[in-house]
């Protein structure tokens, strides 16, 4: 029988193949916390699983952003369709 090394987040259990995937994955988490603890600084009534999946989506698709801030907005539109399904204006969700 073969031993099979499979490496984990501790941030929350998430299974990995190589210590490198495990470790992209930590970074990320790492980053959506501080866009999480950002957003519910400037926007102190936002609600605490929405400003999380905002830090999530953010983080996830950081390489975009990053390039629009460096004026190449276009970038922007190049960020997964699906994932922007996901994310709804806050006042939308309070209706």
């Amino acid at each position: 029988m073969a031993v099979v090394a499979k490496w984990m987040c501790d941030r929350d259990n998430s299974m990995f193949d190589n210590k490198k995937d495990a470790d992209a994955y930590d970074k990320m988490l790492e980053l959506a916390e501080g866009f999480s603890a950002l957003l519910q600084q400037h926007i102190p009534d936002v609600d605490e699983t929405k400003a999380e999946e905002f830090g999530i989506f953010l983080a996830k698709n950081k390489e975009a952003i990053m390039q629009a801030c460096k004026g190449r907005v276009e970038a922007l539109e190049e960020i997964d369709s699906q994932a922007i399904d996901n994310v709804r204006p806050l006042s939308a969700q309070a209706s």
